[in-house]
C-alpha cells in the first residue's frame, strides 16, 4: 500500500507501529503502514501462523454475537473494537436484525476515525475515543447513553483487548465497573492471549511488540482468564481454546493445533 498519512489523524508518528494497525495488515486490511507492516512480520517470524490465530479471533467475534442475539441481546459495546474489517460487530448483529446497536470504543485515534467513516449513514452505531481504563468516560459519554439503554441487556465485548492492561490496572476492578453498570442477562465475550501454549513462541513475539510499539502485552493464564468472568455464569463449553468455543464449521477451526489454542476464549452471562 501507499503510505498515505491524509488518512490519518493530525499528530500521529506513523513511524511507531500501532497494536490495531499490525491486527488490520494481519487480517488482510488496507489501514496501516511500513512501520506496522515491519512489526506484523517480525511477530510472524516468532509466531507462524499468527494470521491463522487473528483469524480464529474474527471468527469467534461472529459466533459470539450471534449466540448474543439468538439469547435476545439486541445492543452491543464492542470495547477495543480496532480498525474496522469485514465482519464488524454492526455488519454481523444488524443482519440478523437491523434494530440491533452498536457502540465501538477504542482508543486508537485512527480506528476511531476510520469507524466513524464507516458509519456514516447507519444511526444504529457510532464510534467513540476512549480508553477502556477509564470505565466512567466510557460509559457516560454522550453518544454511549443515547445509543444504548442500560436497563436492557448489552452484549459487552472485549476481544483481544485485556491483555495489554497490566495486572497493576486492576482488570477485574475495571470489568466489574462496567459488569455493574449492565442490566441482568447481559453477556461478556473475552479472548485473550496465553502463556500455556508454546510459552517460548509468545514471549519472543510478547517481545518484538514491546521493543517496536509503545503498547506492552501481558498473556494470561487459563485460571487468571477464567477469574476476568467474575460476576457472570460461564456459558457452556466455558473458557476454552478460541476455535473449541461452538465451533459452526470447518472455517471455525485452523488446520493447525497450536492456532487453536493460542487464545482463550469465553461467554459469560450476567445473572
Amino acid at each position: 500500500m501507499t503510505e498515505n498519512p491524509t488518512w490519518t489523524p493530525a499528530g500521529i508518528d506513523i513511524t511507531v507501529p500501532s497494536v490495531a494497525r499490525v491486527y488490520d495488515f494481519l487480517l488482510g486490511g488496507a489501514h496501516n503502514f511500513e512501520s506496522d507492516r515491519a512489526l506484523a512480520g517480525k511477530i510472524e517470524q516468532s509466531m507462524p501462523g499468527v494470521r491463522d490465530v487473528v483469524r480464529l479471533n474474527r471468527s469467534f467475534l461472529r459466533r459470539a454475537v450471534l449466540f448474543m442475539i439468538e439469547s435476545g441481546v439486541r445492543q452491543f459495546l464492542d470495547i477495543g473494537s480496532g480498525i474496522p474489517t469485514v465482519g464488524n460487530v454492526h455488519e454481523i448483529a444488524q443482519q440478523a436484525d437491523p434494530e440491533c446497536r452498536v457502540v465501538y470504543v477504542d482508543k486508537e485515534p485512527v480506528a476511531v476515525r476510520h469507524s466513524t467513516a464507516l458509519l456514516a449513514g447507519d444511526d444504529r452505531a457510532v464510534a467513540i475515543q476512549a480508553d477502556v481504563c477509564s470505565p466512567r468516560e466510557v460509559l457516560g459519554d454522550p453518544a454511549v447513553l443515547s445509543m444504548l439503554d442500560f436497563d436492557r441487556p448489552v452484549g459487552l465485548l472485549n476481544l483481544l483487548l485485556w491483555h495489554f492492561i497490566p495486572d497493576e490496572a486492576d482488570p477485574q476492578g475495571l470489568l466489574a465497573a462496567y459488569r455493574n453498570a449492565l442490566a441482568p442477562g447481559s453477556f461478556l465475550a473475552i479472548t485473550h492471549t496465553t502463556y500455556d501454549s508454546e510459552p517460548d513462541e509468545l514471549q519472543e513475539a510478547v517481545h518484538e511488540v514491546r521493543q517496536r510499539s509503545r503498547q506492552q502485552a501481558f498473556p494470561r493464564s487459563y485460571r487468571e482468564i477464567t477469574a476476568l468472568f467474575d460476576g457472570y455464569q460461564l456459558v457452556e463449553p466455558g473458557v476454552v481454546g478460541c476455535a473449541a468455543w461452538r465451533p459452526g464449521g470447518p472455517g471455525d477451526i485452523s488446520e493447525d493445533p497450536a492456532a487453536n489454542v493460542r487464545l482463550y476464549a469465553g461467554v459469560g452471562r450476567k445473572p
